[in-house]
Parts: structure tokens; sequence; C-alpha cells
């Protein structure tokens, strides 16, 4: 049984930082593209972040390259996402996905296994 379980988030000023965890069991970790994905409120879900099974290769969704930083531990089977600069528009429920797609993008469809989220705020 597969199982993705994120933590992490919090309250946070504006110009503050957090860093999310994201901890996957019952699948072969390094064969899964890995994401992290948002939603706020009154809002559809959006990509924030991918990354390749390997972690050499990653992508960002342009509102946050330069701030957040993606990173994955194969050894422990976990996903980070480091996020500097935080500003109110972050805030959302933030959640991490793993897909077994060859392509290393934030598609939803691609991804069948998501986490329940962790909410990040950001007051300003």
């Amino acid at each position: 049984q597969v199982q993705v379980v994120e933590s992490g988030g919090g309250l946070v000023q504006a110009g503050g930082s957090l860093r999310l965890s994201c901890t996957a069991s019952g699948l072969t970790f390094d064969g899964y593209v890995m994401g992290w994905f948002r939603q706020a409120p009154g809002k559809e879900r959006e990509g924030v972040s991918c990354i390749s099974g390997s972690g050499g290769s990653i992508a960002y969704e342009d509102s946050v390259k330069g701030r957040f930083t993606i990173s994955r531990d194969n050894t422990k089977m976990r996903l980070y996402l480091q996020m500097n600069s935080l500003k109110p528009e972050d805030t959302a429920m933030y959640y991490c996905a793993a897909s077994p797609s060859y392509f290393l993008r934030t598609v939803e469809a691609d991804y069948n296994y998501w986490g329940q989220g962790t909410q990040v705020t950001v007051a300003s």
C-alpha cells in the first residue's frame, strides 16, 4: 500500500522560510518523478516543482524560481521543498505527489499517488 505524507507547513511572516518534507512508502521511490503542488483558497491546484527519480533533473513554476528549492533523498525515500523569501501569495495547501511517467512535468494526470497536504500560511 502506497502512502504519501507531507509535513513542515505552518504560519510564517512574509520574507521568512519553511521547509516541507514528504515521505513516500510502498513504492520504488527512485523510480518516480516527485512533485509539489499547491492549492490556494478559491483557486485551482497548480504545479510548483518536480524532480526526476535520480534527482538530476528539476523543474520549477516561474513564480517560485529563485526562491524555492526541491530536493530528494532516495535513501530515506524523502522529498523536500525549501521555501525562502515567502510571499503572502504563496499561502496554500501544499501537496506532494508521485508520478511513474517518463516526463518531468507538473501535469496532475501524470501523478497517481498524492498526500493529504500541509498548510502554508504567509502573513503580510
